[in-house]
């Protein structure tokens, strides 16, 4: 794993190659995947490059294989796993003829063998059809129950006759019914219809799907009817056999599609087995043809991006190349040149770029999940500060405080081990919901274990509390205790023996004022956390304007920030840890008794509106001396930052637009020790109040300070009381369920983290930077 603290320095790069090494070449970086490759032929048609024909093979192939692929499943044929050991690698342009005749060839056979399997199921289904005919219309003569005495006489009468004739026939039966009320109609009632339904559904040749069917036979006189009949049956797709007249002819028959029928089903069996010898044969191969071409046609799509120099007889390309990476990069130049076996090595320029770097940040399985956090509110401005870093410890922490519980955490332990110790097998689950968990399965697990930590400071587990260490709390009966009072109320001067080990005494879960008291503690614990929170992402302002060398913002941006936040919201946190060391249960004097302590509220508002209120008889207003000179000092340094904030950076600007000297924002860093970074400077002061335009008008530039003082000062007020969802979801914690109340708590700590804290400091105004990599390439198509 690389540097997390910012995003790694990128290197522009010029790649010269000999035409005959290209492709080679092209594979070992795709193979390593650290270059992010350019288009240098932009104004080129993609159907007028160099290696179109190749891609167009590539994809005639693939073509190939997703017909042979469909065809596998068909039959229901698994397509065995490639294990990563064994991926190969990209083929050698001269190794693509045999691959294309083995494909060809297997299509070819394989629709050969689909079109006779189509043709044998349809002869197969027409025997099976005149074959239930040939049964079904032997029951309707023979069967005297299915029509009444004086009809079969009739029937029987005019038949021998020659004056009575009938269509047999298969129709779906879905139709029937329509079929039915049809022929009624245009006989006027004078055609006789019987049916029988065939037991078992047939199979479609076509579609494979099964298909319910009905028998039916139509006796009717007159051969203007017969062709009446014919033409409905045309209609409704109702398909017409051959039936003879006698019962003898018709047993003979029989027989014979019997015998033709079982021929059938051998020629069938022989056509099934030999396809099946095929499509088993090619699914050993398909997964590593598939790669290799895959394989390929990246490579060919990469060498359309390079452009040919004047003599014709070198491919140049540029690429993007983090800077610890260009050794690997040069020793895959020279790799490619040994197995293309060519005589005029490959070599590689670092230029100066002229674009803003693509953003690049090493990560491992663990930090993985949490740089995937921040890269979804926004890539990272190239080399500013990543705050993946601190995300690792904040995120899980602010979590834990909301949903500390001590049971609720073993159950989320229990299922971060779980995908952690089964991660090998667990990753070849395919499924959008499973993968959002697994691929964070290091985040539950640190929300878990600090879950577990935070529910043991609230002793709290399943909503029950603990006795570890024993109560503090003793009952004096000797002392104040009347024994037919139901509301004891007891003094902590008088009935605490000292303080509880560690967390909350479990004693608090009889008290009747316990909701009262740990709305107070976790309420101020929120506002605590918050405000160092916020003046932790402050201060990483601060690394970000150094580093950039931003003088200016440092001045006229990140000193008036810093002392707005903590004069006023740094000083509340001061007063209330100062109010938890002064006033205690056991002092002597009355001034300092819980209570005549203050309310911090009530200190804080009167600070901000310069009042006073009168304390109670006995006690003091304020908690220290002097404390009114102090808060008056604090609140106008405060009021003064804000004109600071508004009007230093334009002014500044305007005098140095007069005399015509160079803003101290723009100055360069080393071009040694950083080739790329003086490149990006203009770009990377418009955020957070910086203006890197020097024909920018003076009025824009006072309205987007305007801008961007107002919503930090009013910012810092609405963003401290967002820190209070810490509190409220601490309480609704022990009423809800586990998942709906960790998925709840998950969703407000991405919110302290993307709002309250990322936006003192972090732009995110880069775009990542995506390699040329056969890995990523194989993984994105899988998914």
């Amino acid at each position: 794993m690389g540097d997390m603290f910012r995003s790694e320095e990128m290197a522009l790069c010029q790649m010269f190659i000999q035409p005959e090494a290209a492709y080679t070449s092209v594979s070992e970086l795709g193979e390593r995947g650290c270059v992010q490759f350019r288009d240098l032929n932009t104004e080129v048609n993609a159907f007028q490059r160099k290696f179109v024909t190749e891609v167009r093979r590539c994809d005639e192939l693939e073509r190939r294989m997703r017909y042979i692929e469909f065809e596998l499943k068909k039959d229901n044929i698994t397509l065995p796993t490639l294990d990563e050991d064994m991926e190969p690698f990209a083929p050698n342009p001269r190794e693509i003829v045999d691959l294309e005749a083995k494909l060809e060839s297997i299509e070819t056979e394989l629709r050969e063998l689909s079109q006779n399997a189509i043709n044998l199921n349809s002869n197969f289904l027409e025997m099976t059809e005149l074959k239930q005919v040939l049964e079904k219309t032997q029951n309707f003569f023979s069967n005297s129950q299915n029509i009444n005495l004086d009809s079969k006489n009739q029937m029987d009468h005019h038949q021998q006759a020659g004056q009575l004739s009938f269509v047999a026939g298969v129709i779906k039966l879905e139709k029937f019914f329509a079929f039915e009320r049809m022929l009624w109609r245009i006989s006027r009632g004078n055609i006789f219809l019987r049916r029988s339904e065939i037991n078992e559904p047939v199979k479609d040749p076509e579609t494979g799907h099964c298909i319910s069917k009905s028998v039916f036979v139509a006796f009717f006189q007159g051969e203007q009817l017969k062709q009446r009949v014919k033409k409905v049956c045309a209609g409704f797709h109702a398909a017409i056999y051959p039936c003879p007249n006698s019962q003898q002819e018709r047993e003979q028959m029989l027989n014979d599609i019997r015998l033709r029928l079982q021929d059938l089903r051998m020629v069938l069996n022989t056509t099934a087995d030999h396809r099946n010898r095929v499509l088993v044969a090619a699914s050993r191969s398909l997964a590593t043809w598939s790669i290799m071409v895959k394989k390929m046609k990246a490579i060919y799509h990469t060498l359309n991006m390079f452009n040919l120099d004047v003599t014709n007889k070198c491919l140049i390309g540029e690429g993007w190349v983090p800077s610890k990476d260009l050794t690997i990069v040069q020793n895959a130049l020279i790799e490619g040149s040994k197995r293309a076996e060519s005589n005029v090595p490959s070599f590689l320029n670092v230029i100066a770029p002229d674009e803003q770097p693509p953003t690049f940040t090493r990560t491992n399985k663990f930090t993985r999940g949490f740089q995937n956090l921040i890269d979804s509110y926004g890539m990272a401005t190239y080399r500013e500060i990543n705050p993946a870093l601190y995300t690792c410890i904040t995120f899980p922490f602010l979590f834990a405080v909301m949903f500390g519980d001590l049971g609720h955490g073993l159950v989320l332990l229990s299922f971060a081990l779980l995908m952690v110790f089964r991660e090998r097998q667990l990753r070849k689950i395919k499924g959008e919901i499973f993968n959002i968990f697994f691929n964070g399965r290091y985040i539950i697990l640190l929300m878990a274990l600090f879950s577990l930590y935070t529910g043991f400071i609230y002793n709290d587990i399943f909503s029950k509390s603990m006795n570890v260490f024993g109560s503090a709390w003793f009952v004096d009966w000797n002392h104040s205790t009347i024994l037919n009072n139901s509301h004891l109320q007891m003094d902590p001067g008088q009935h605490v023996s000292g303080v509880y080990a560690m967390g909350l005494d479990p004693i608090w879960q009889l008290a009747d004022n316990k909701i009262i008291f740990l709305n107070t503690y976790k309420m101020k614990l929120s506002i605590i956390f918050g405000v160092l929170h916020m003046i932790f992402g402050v201060c990483m302002s601060l690394v970000n304007h150094c580093y950039f060398k931003r003088s200016i913002n440092i001045i006229m941006d990140f000193m008036p920030q810093i002392i707005f936040l903590v004069l006023l919201f740094g000083y509340m946190v001061f007063m209330m840890f100062f109010k938890w060391v002064k006033y205690s249960a056991q002092s002597e004097e009355l001034a300092n008794t819980p209570g005549c302590a203050p309310s911090i509220l009530i200190l804080f508002i009167n600070m901000m509106l310069f009042k006073h209120q009168e304390p109670l008889e006995g006690c003091e207003e304020y908690l220290f001396e002097q404390q009114e000179l102090v808060q008056r000092i604090f609140v106008i340094i405060a009021l003064a930052c804000i004109p600071w904030m508004l009007l230093g950076k334009p002014l500044y600007l305007m005098c140095c637009k007069k005399k015509k000297v160079r803003p101290l924002y723009e100055e360069n860093i080393d071009v040694e020790q950083n080739p790329n970074s003086h490149k990006i400077q203009k770009s990377d002061n418009r955020g957070h109040g910086g203006h890197g335009d020097d024909d920018e008008p003076m009025s824009e530039i006072f309205i987007q300070q305007a801008i961007h003082t107002i919503e930090y000062v009013l910012s810092t007020i609405s963003h401290t009381a967002s820190y209070l969802r810490l509190w409220a979801l601490s309480l609704a914690h022990a009423r809800i369920l586990v998942l709906i109340e960790g998925l709840s708590a998950f969703l407000h700590t991405l919110r302290l983290h993307w709002v309250e804290f990322m936006s003192k400091f972090y732009e995110g105004l880069g775009y990542a930077f995506q390699p040329f990599s056969f890995k990523t390439l194989l993984e994105g198509v899988e998914e």
